[in-house]
């Protein structure tokens, strides 16, 4: 088996100079004289000679463990062996750490997902409205803080599924089907810039995720408008909340661009509130023509407000002034009408849990909209000019190039039929008013 033993490894004292002490098989020991001794291999490759150290010296104990002559031996057979075939041992070792070095540099240089959506974010959300705002929050919570660090070309269908199904879950359907739309689109992105080579979102369908979502009709019948004042007096509604109610009713404008309103914007002398186009959801800017009725109500939002800009301000976290959020106005109605939820009142929020119920179905602050748009086709309102009003952009693109007529006079008559309307409803003896039949159109 050779001419060395452990004992005479270990025996061997250390000199003013290195030497050797040889084994079989072209295994050798190094004594250093610092008493250091290393495992040394000599063999052939090509008819060259060649020396290659064992990483691991006798008797040091490493990371990777003591290395025993018996287990020299059988490296220094393997080392031998394979330069018998050509192969040079150590030049291997560098090709596989090469080899290693060059896949963790690819793998790095790979986008993660949380990279993909920085890049997708800059290039696509910038130009949205809210600069890409309510898509950040939502992949931030549910996609990001799951798979934000992994490789997006390593993406699977099963990991975006495993996240829709969890949002699924909790009950949010809605958002699952938002959150498949942005990723499609994100990974969309990625596929035609070659960061990936495969789309994981191929073949997940709505049906798959959130499912079919119904489209809302519902809209307040002039009996449930009739009694509108008195469930908002015993709502416990904030009272610049419950001129907004009636503001939307007799604007049918979003709920977003009246949050946003300035008080620039209004004119109470001439009745006009204008929407500019960056606060407007399809861009284009907007005059609404304000009744005596929504006069009223927008007077009072005014002279609320202490802000020297926002008909409805409120304050950031830092303290700085901003305007009221959309949809903490949408829930302040939403918490009043539990009985229609699948949730428990909050615990920081209203006890009149069941305020604004109205009907056999819930309501919301868009169906206000709907509402004003169905009232004014019943006061007789061409639906060309109710479009307008409600600021829908024509479809058609050849008639929204040549028939560019404004419709404002028909407008503003068909704002006041609805305040004149709303004024009736509203009165103390509104139960004697006639109630009526929508038109048809």
């Amino acid at each position: 088996m050779g001419n060395l033993t452990v004992r005479a490894i270990v025996a061997a004292k250390p000199a003013t100079a290195r030497y050797k002490l040889t084994d079989g098989r072209g295994l050798q020991v190094r004594i250093e004289p610092s008493g250091l001794k290393s495992w040394l291999v000599r063999y052939h490759v090509n008819g060259c000679e060649r020396q290659y150290c064992l990483p691991r010296p006798f008797g040091v104990k490493t990371d990777a463990g003591h290395l025993s002559l018996e287990d020299a031996r059988r490296l220094a057979s393997e080392i031998k062996a394979l330069g018998k075939q050509g192969i040079d041992y150590q030049q291997r070792l560098e090709d596989e750490r090469q080899a290693e070095a060059d896949t963790r540099a690819k793998r790095e240089q790979r986008l993660t997902v949380r990279k993909l959506f920085e890049q997708w974010k800059l290039a696509e959300l910038a130009g949205r409205k809210d600069g890409g705002a309510e898509t950040v929050r939502g992949l931030e919570k549910d996609v990001l803080s799951n798979i934000g660090e992994r490789a997006a070309a390593d993406v699977k269908r099963a990991d975006l599924m495993a996240i829709l199904d969890g949002v699924k879950a909790r009950g949010a359907a809605r958002l699952a089907n938002r959150i498949l739309a942005e990723l499609r689109q994100m990974f969309g992105f990625a596929l035609v810039r070659e960061i990936v080579t495969a789309d994981p979102t191929a073949g997940i369908e709505k049906r798959h995720v959130g499912g079919r979502e119904d489209t809302r009709e519902r809209t307040l019948p002039e009996s449930e408008i009739r009694a509108l004042p008195g469930v908002l007096a015993a709502s416990g509604l904030q009272q610049s909340t419950r001129h907004v109610v009636w503001l939307l009713l007799a604007t049918g404008a979003r709920v977003g661009e009246l949050a946003k309103a300035r008080r620039c914007d209004i004119d109470l002398d001439k009745g006009e509130w204008r929407i500019p186009a960056e606060h407007s959801k399809n861009s284009d800017a907007h005059v609404v023509y304000l009744s005596g009725f929504a006069t009223d109500h927008m007077r009072v939002l005014l002279d609320a407000s202490d802000s020297d800009e926002w008909l409805l301000p409120a304050r950031k976290r830092d303290g700085s002034e901003t305007h009221a959020n959309p949809k903490g106005l949408a829930k302040q109605i939403g918490d009043r009408q539990l009985k229609f939820y699948e949730r428990k009142a909050h615990s920081k929020r209203t006890k009149l849990e069941n305020a604004l119920v109205l009907g056999d179905e819930k309501w919301t602050l868009h169906d206000l909209r709907r509402t004003a748009a169905t009232m004014m086709q019943g006061l007789g309102v061409l639906p060309v000019v109710v479009e307008k009003c409600l600021n829908h952009r024509e479809e058609n693109r050849i008639k929204r190039t040549y028939q560019t007529y404004g419709y404002e006079p028909e407008m503003r008559h068909a704002w006041r039929l609805l305040g004149e309307r709303l004024v009736l409803l509203t009165r103390t003896d509104a139960d004697n008013v006639v109630v009526l039949a929508t038109r048809q159109s």
